[in-house]
């Protein structure tokens, strides 16, 4: 049987297939064990070459690196754990050579905790495709990005797909934070919670997270995933979730 690291680095791959297949100008790939995703949006993490099994396939991931390079300036390599010597030498082949270690957190859904009592959770809706260029300027402003960052990744059927979920927090009809779901069977991955600076500290992040959740386990998720950045792992830990595999990402200087 799988290990629910194991398990889960499949979820993601399959979220990100999807993702990819689906958002405008997206483009995904597979050779041996590596795969590649590219959204075209300006962020090195949303154009990857990956390879998520113990032992990379380094030729293959050195040439789906070759073809994503050729199409997006902003790409990486993503590898789990620590990236072999072989891994950072062909990075750098690339010209990739910032190192970054992404924390990739799990729990059971029956051990999320949730918070009791709360209001805020009225505060997040879900949002379709037709609120396109509104959940992205909310997802803009939140991760602090120059505009036009995100491109076109949001766009088009994303969110009136099947197993993908965008939610907006909103106070007084401005949106000030973002949230995706990415459903697969079994799991529910939970990516873009961000919060614009001016509301941060007031529980929106968690109550967008929980909106995830809550959704992802009426689907039938026994399980959920994300990777987390260092202003968000306190929250996530307090809700259940628990290291169980860190990745590493490599992207140029």
């Amino acid at each position: 049987m799988s290990t629910t690291a194991d398990r889960l680095a499949t979820a993601y791959v399959d979220a990100i297939e999807a993702l990819c297949r689906v958002t405008p100008k997206g483009w995904y790939a597979e050779r041996g064990t590596a795969r590649a995703g590219i959204t075209h949006a300006g962020v090195a993490s949303l154009n990857a070459a990956f390879d998520l099994t113990t032992d990379p396939d380094l030729g293959a991931l050195d040439e789906l690196a070759t073809e994503v390079a050729r199409q997006v300036p902003h790409w990486s390599i993503m590898v789990r754990g620590a990236a072999s010597a072989a891994v950072v030498d062909l990075a750098a082949r690339h010209g990739l050579r910032e190192r970054s270690v992404l924390p990739f957190l799990a729990c059971a859904t029956d051990d999320i905790v949730f918070r009791s009592g709360s209001t805020q959770r009225t505060l997040v809706r879900r949002v379709g495709a037709a609120e396109n260029d509104r959940y992205t300027n909310a997802l803009t402003e939140s991760f602090e990005t120059p505009d036009g960052a995100f491109g076109s990744l949001m766009g088009g059927a994303v969110l009136d797909t099947d197993g993908m979920t965008g939610y907006l927090a909103e106070e007084s009809d401005r949106p000030v934070g973002t949230a995706l779901g990415l459903r697969t069977p079994g799991v529910i991955g939970v990516f873009n919670i961000g919060v614009v600076p001016s509301a941060r500290g007031r529980g929106l992040g968690r109550a967008l997270t929980e909106a995830v959740l809550r959704d992802g386990i009426a689907a039938g998720a026994d399980a959920a995933y994300l990777h987390s950045s260092p202003m968000g792992r306190p929250l996530y830990e307090s809700m259940g979730f628990v290291l169980v595999d860190t990745w590493t990402m490599l992207a140029a200087r």
